[in-house]
């Protein structure tokens, strides 16, 4: 009998890693301010000061270090949302395919 090919959590990791859309950029959190806003050196050059959307705030935990995505404001530059956080393997192959330069 043949054996089935079993997936990795890994390579499923992988399929899944969300690209930066259309007005969102790749940061890395610097700095934990309190309450729900961390401040986020992007890719851009800019550092902002970002606050965690509520649909994520109790579902996602984020520490220094980790690599987030980032909705800047349409009014206020300096400031923006956290949309996602990349795991260390999805972080690392961001790395590799040149999404995190500027960092």
């Amino acid at each position: 009998m043949p054996q089935k090919k079993t997936t990795t959590n890994d390579e499923l990791e992988f399929r899944k890693v969300r690209t930066p859309r259309e007005g969102e950029v790749l940061g890395v959190v610097v700095q934990m301010m309190g309450f729900d806003r961390l401040q986020v050196k992007c890719t851009d050059g800019k550092t902002r000061l970002c606050r965690i959307r509520g649909k994520m705030k109790k579902r996602v935990w984020i520490r220094t270090g980790d690599i987030v995505l980032v909705a800047p404001w349409d009014f206020q530059d300096e400031r923006a949302d956290i949309v996602w956080r990349y795991s260390k393997g999805q972080a690392r192959w961001l790395e590799d395919n040149g999404y995190l330069q500027g960092i």
